[in-house]
């Protein structure tokens, strides 16, 4: 089969990354596969060995048409038998293209918030020319029925995978990181993720306060892209809440499987989500969690961590306050369930099994 990947970027991202690993395992299946990526390369990107068509698209009609006029003669020549697209951007593309190439596209949706109203009409109006639409959440979709973006009867949930062989613990890389950021007995928080509303990041901070301040010991590592004025404003809500020297802001990392492995635990306070890649991998590593009821995340984590509502800096501090307390070996014991859960239910080799069904009755369906 011949699949082409649309997504909007392939900056260093949740969604960005489950493509480009999903893509792979489609081409180790024997498939031939390319990416189409609407915007333009940026400075960090996932690195794969697909091949990659960058449409450099902006924000502007003239970019728009000349990108969607670049993918179309790029599509004529690659000759897909299905499109995959992801997140509305890319979405939007790939419907767009759909008269101009008779064949099955597969739109997914990556969170339960991709944009207003304006989004939800579009994604209604624009329906008929996907063959289906797919979730990471059963929480996502069950939101853009009821906003009646998507019809239930085309609406399917197949949720994001994690790479168990990559996502691995390992004792000894775990003393390194440590001796490498100066800590020793402390608890070390991670949470990972690029600094904007979604990830709800001052209530993080103040969650952490109210951590710090009854176990001094207690530190946050924060790992994603620091940029814009977003990023300077949490740090300086950091620096207000007194927090700042037990905060290490570490930017956009590429080794988050060792970070994961210095750390104790995980935290998530976001405020929206769709299915979170990055709780699964912490949980694939035998971290426990503590995570805001967003999104999928209680359909990823189950019983195997800490859930608290969003928004709530008193809750999660307390479940954080709470992790920190049960002994070592109970942690250990959720973090073992955790990675169980992993790898029985969220395993990517399986669920690239499902994409590969799902691919193939798509395909077959008259269009």
């Amino acid at each position: 089969m011949r699949i082409a990947y649309v997504l909007t970027s392939l900056g260093v991202g949740g969604a960005e990354r489950q493509v480009v690993t999903l893509a792979e395992r489609m081409e180790a299946r024997g498939h031939v596969v390319s990416l189409v990526v609407l915007r333009p390369c940026q400075p960090e990107e996932w690195s794969t060995t697909i091949p990659v068509v960058h449409l450099d698209m902006y924000k502007t009609p003239a970019s728009l048409l000349t990108g969607l006029g670049n993918a179309h003669r790029f599509l004529r020549v690659f000759r897909p038998d299905l499109i995959h697209s992801h997140t509305f951007p890319a979405n939007m593309a790939a419907r767009l293209l759909r008269p101009l190439h008779p064949v099955p596209i597969l739109s997914t949706i990556h969170n339960v918030y991709e944009g207003p109203w304006s989004r939800m009409l579009a994604y209604r109006l624009t329906d008929p020319l996907s063959r289906r639409t797919t979730a990471v959440s059963q929480a996502a979709a069950e939101r853009y029925v009821r906003l009646k973006a998507v019809p239930e009867r085309k609406c399917l949930v197949l949720n994001n995978g994690i790479d168990t062989a990559e996502f691995e613990p390992s004792p000894g890389g775990r003393t390194h990181v440590r001796a490498q950021m100066g800590v020793q007995e402390e608890f070390v928080w991670l949470a990972a993720g690029r600094i904007v509303p979604a990830k709800d990041y001052p209530n993080l901070l103040r969650a952490f306060a109210q951590v710090h301040a009854e176990l001094s010991a207690a530190r946050l590592w924060v790992a994603g892209e620091a940029v814009g004025p977003e990023a300077v404003a949490v740090q300086a809500l950091a620096a207000g809440l007194d927090i700042g020297g037990s905060v290490s802001w570490l930017g956009l990392r590429r080794d988050l499987p060792a970070l994961l492995d210095a750390a104790d635990g995980f935290v998530l306070a976001s405020a929206w989500e769709g299915m979170p890649l990055v709780v699964g991998e912490a949980m694939a590593m035998e971290k426990p969690v503590v995570a805001t009821d967003v999104g999928g995340v209680r359909e990823l984590v189950g019983t195997s961590g800490a859930i608290v509502p969003a928004r709530s800096p008193e809750g999660l501090a307390q479940a954080m306050l709470t992790m920190m307390r049960i002994t070592p070996e109970a942690r250990h014991i959720l973090g073992r369930e955790a990675r169980e859960r992993i790898a029985t239910c969220f395993n990517m080799d399986a669920k690239a099994d499902e994409w590969e069904a799902l691919y193939r009755t798509v395909a077959a369906q008259k269009i």
